[in-house]
């Protein structure tokens, strides 16, 4: 019997389809690289800037990869806040990153608002598969260094018959007077006993001048176990006073768990304590009754605290829509609160037991924002931060 011969060419052949098929096999068990894109966050400059987003493979490729992008606006717009653009990124055969470059418009005037953020689309991969197809461009402007407010609500005169101006901080700088204000840190002993919930700071985040206002603000931001921040600013050892008319026109915080004051304690606390120092609350809001103002004045009766004050209603609207003059006139026998030059409350040395009256010493001013605390209770989700307190002035008359 004669054997058949196999010829060259179909074994070639052959060989040939065992090769396809293996590298087939290499390939479905071999996938495409993924690419990823992650979000980008970053301070806005006074000047142009750019902002880069890294695409990242999990692997190199033999391969040359390309995908193609979009910006797509969010609460960033074109051209105001960014420049739009649209493209094809590619990453050559054995590397593992591309780069998408976005311009950012710079902003003179650093307003402070909230952050603003942008979308980069990916589309069509070639050559690979997209682990994550989006990502946020988020440019920082919530620390900006100017931030206006309307200026309407009453007002009060630099002058009155038998007084002299002996001090005032009319806020028209760009910075917090340091000679004349110290910045509380920390939560104190027991959130400052009250049980507030926020951590007191002395950044340029919670503490700022600008537009002729000095502004605290408030934020939901986490330092530590404290879950909001603040600032308490206190002229401690540096403006002290007795007797004479003061006037603080602010604007004021509103919403639960939010508690804005404008107070004095005695310049004696450190070798007395409290109450015993004596207390002025000249303002205190209690953010879930926007309408309401108190002034209390808080004392030692014997060792046990005691406390007077009232308060007044606004006949329409609240305490965060326009600037109010809530002022103090204090004498040798009597101390009067009033809010827009109405006195709602009144109390006079011979409502004290004698050797009890703490105020005919000198005190000084603090002015923070609490959150939280036994009084107005904590926050609830509808409390919108970041919650700000506008003071245009404090002046001292005598």
């Amino acid at each position: 019997m004669k054997k058949k011969r196999v010829s060259v060419s179909v074994l070639f052949s052959a060989f040939s389809v065992m090769l396809f098929l293996m590298s087939s096999c290499a390939k479905a068990n071999d996938p495409d690289p993924g690419l990823s894109i992650s979000d980008v966050s970053q301070a806005r400059s006074t000047t142009a800037s750019s902002m880069k987003f890294h695409l990242v493979l999990n692997k190199a490729s033999a391969s040359d990869i390309s995908v193609d992008y979009q910006l797509v606006e969010g609460t960033a717009k074109t051209p105001a806040d960014f420049e739009s653009s649209s493209g094809t990124v590619k990453i050559p055969a054995g590397q593992t990153e591309g780069i998408i470059e976005v311009k950012l418009t710079g902003d003179p005037t650093d307003i402070r608002q909230p952050n603003l953020q942008f979308t980069v689309q990916l589309s069509n991969p070639k050559n690979c598969t997209l682990t994550s197809s989006s990502a946020k461009g988020i440019i920082i402007t919530e620390n900006g260094t100017s931030l206006a407010t309307e200026n309407n609500g009453y007002t009060t005169p630099l002058t009155y018959p038998g007084y002299t101006l002996v001090w005032s901080d009319e806020f028209s700088g760009n910075s917090v007077d340091l000679n004349a204000w110290n910045m509380e840190t920390g939560n104190g002993s027991g959130g400052w006993g009250n049980n507030e919930l926020e951590y007191y700071t002395g950044s340029a985040k919670n503490v700022f001048v600008s537009n002729g206002n000095l502004i605290i603000e408030a934020r939901k931001e986490t330092i530590g176990a404290f879950s909001y921040t603040s600032t308490r600013m206190t002229t401690q050892g540096k403006k002290e006073f007795k007797y004479g008319r003061i006037d603080i026109r602010a604007k004021l915080p509103v919403g639960k768990g939010i508690w804005p004051a404008l107070w004095m304690l005695g310049s004696n606390i450190n070798t007395v304590g409290w109450p015993a120092c004596g207390e002025i609350d000249i303002m205190e809001l209690i953010g879930i009754n926007p309408s309401t103002v108190y002034g209390t004045l808080h004392w030692s009766n014997g060792g046990t605290h005691a406390s007077k004050g009232a308060n007044i209603k606004l006949d329409s609207g609240d305490y965060s829509d326009a600037f109010h003059v809530y002022s103090l006139i204090w004498t040798k026998d009597s101390l009067q609160i009033l809010v827009d030059d109405k006195k709602y409350f009144e109390l006079s040395a011979s409502e004290i037991s004698a050797g009890n009256y703490p105020f005919d010493a000198k005190e000084f001013f603090i002015f923070n924002i609490a959150v939280g605390g036994n009084w107005p209770g904590p926050p609830d989700n509808a409390t919108s931060f970041p919650e700000r307190m506008f003071v245009d002035y404090v002046r001292v008359f005598q």
